[in-house]
């Protein structure tokens, strides 16, 4: 019995002597790295708020926008993204948390980068940025990324294409581009693209002003433009008819008339609504005018991209975040695109855009092209075209070759004036 004894007691004494030194390493462990706690001394908050003081040019450049754009920004997603403080710690600020997500927008720097310049640790970060990203594109959808949703509305669209571009009864030039990302855990082929990468696909609808009007995020890299066309909730109104789309109207100086529609590549099925060139194969010169004329107002889709590839980096490398996150950090993208096309004059500069010399008959590209890390669509063949669908490009290639030509066509298609 006392041999029995003797063990229990030996036992007890080792399980205490355990359990103090379990007890004293959590007296010893700290919830965060020591220099995570000096978030409050060296955090970028401060290099910015010195940034705004000293140098607006690198504020601007840090967090692409000024800080009037900043502060109204900040005081709508405040609301969404704003913590209360606890006994244990004090909430990271809204104003840190914008001003993280912004610098891996404009970045796309890993989580693990960011954490030495906002002190904040990438477990932390990971909930932040689709936090906030989700916060930016809910606020600002609203008034700055609305669909058209009248006829009134529509109009205003196709007036634009007709003053600055040319291209009457145009509603939007529509593309698609791939969006680099890792490769999602377990999900084989789905995301590998016809470029031996992984991606997903940003479908984009925008009006004359440089300004999306509809997106569409998520698509997987498999799909082409067509296909990723027939995958949006835009398709299935305009095929049933629920865009509240304006009735035909004659074209100036012309008895056709002609439908609204809009316009795209040649990876896009010609339709009633939806435009597209000639093929390039045996091309005549009408059709070659034809040609130019929709591709000058497509391109502005084009530029598009490009400028938000330009401004936000994120796009320029595979995005390294988990694949539930990636739509809100792409649409979060949109939205400020079209926040900072309102608010701020110098966001697209003359540079930025692709520019037309008539004198000349050249096309100057924009900057972006030089940065444009977007891959285009591989182009499948696209659905038979209807014989109404030809016969509507065919009356708006004689229009554009007659009633509807603009001076400077034939110089920049190459051909003489006369």
């Amino acid at each position: 019995m006392s041999e029995l004894k003797n063990k229990k007691q030996f036992i007890l004494i080792c399980a205490g002597v355990i359990l103090n030194e379990k007890m004293e390493k959590r007296r010893k462990r700290k919830w965060a790295k020591e220099w995570l706690l000096e978030r409050t001394l060296h955090s970028d908050i401060y290099l910015v708020n010195k940034l705004k003081l000293t140098e607006p040019e690198d504020y601007k450049c840090y967090l692409r926008m000024k800080d009037e754009q900043f502060q109204e920004l900040l005081s709508l997603v405040d609301p969404f993204i704003k913590k209360q403080d606890t006994l244990m710690r004090t909430a990271i600020s809204s104003e840190q948390r914008l001003i993280l997500t912004l610098r891996f927008l404009a970045t796309g720097n890993d989580y693990s980068d960011l954490k030495f310049s906002s002190r904040i640790s990438p477990q932390a970060i990971g909930k932040i940025v689709p936090e906030t990203c989700l916060a930016i594109y809910n606020t600002l959808k609203k008034k700055y990324l609305k669909f058209p949703s009248s006829e009134s509305d529509w109009k205003a669209i196709a007036n634009g294409f007709k003053t600055n571009w040319d291209f009457e009864n145009c509603l939007g030039a529509m593309d698609g581009k791939h969006v680099l990302i890792t490769k999602p855990p377990n999900s084989g082929s789905y995301f590998y693209n016809y470029k031996g990468t992984f991606s997903v696909v940003l479908f984009a609808i925008v009006n004359a002003n440089y300004e999306f009007i509809y997106v569409h995020e998520g698509t997987n890299g498999r799909i082409s433009d067509g296909g990723v066309l027939r995958r949006t909730d835009f398709f299935e109104k305009l095929e049933n008819h629920e865009l509240h789309i304006p009735p035909p109207e004659k074209l100036q100086n012309s008895s056709f008339v002609c439908p609204y529609g809009f316009i795209g590549d040649e990876a896009f099925s010609l339709s009633e609504n939806i435009w597209k060139p000639f093929p390039q194969s045996g091309i005549s010169k009408e059709e070659r005018i034809f040609n130019y004329r929709l591709s000058r107002a497509r391109r502005i889709v084009e530029n598009v991209f490009g400028i938000l590839c330009l401004r936000f980096k994120m796009f320029q490398r595979p995005i390294k975040i988990n694949l539930e996150h990636i739509d809100a950090a792409i649409l979060a993208c949109c939205a400020l695109h079209n926040f900072l096309r309102a608010h701020s004059l110098d966001y697209i500069t003359q540079k930025c855009v692709d520019r037309e010399d008539f004198e000349s008959g050249t096309l100057a590209p924009g900057n972006w092209r030089q940065e444009d890390e977007f891959l285009p669509l591989e182009t499948q063949n696209p659905r038979r075209a209807t014989n109404s669908a030809k016969d509507i490009r065919n009356k708006l290639k004689d229009y554009y070759n007659n009633e509807g030509k603009v001076s400077f066509q034939n110089k920049m298609c190459g051909f003489s004036e006369n």
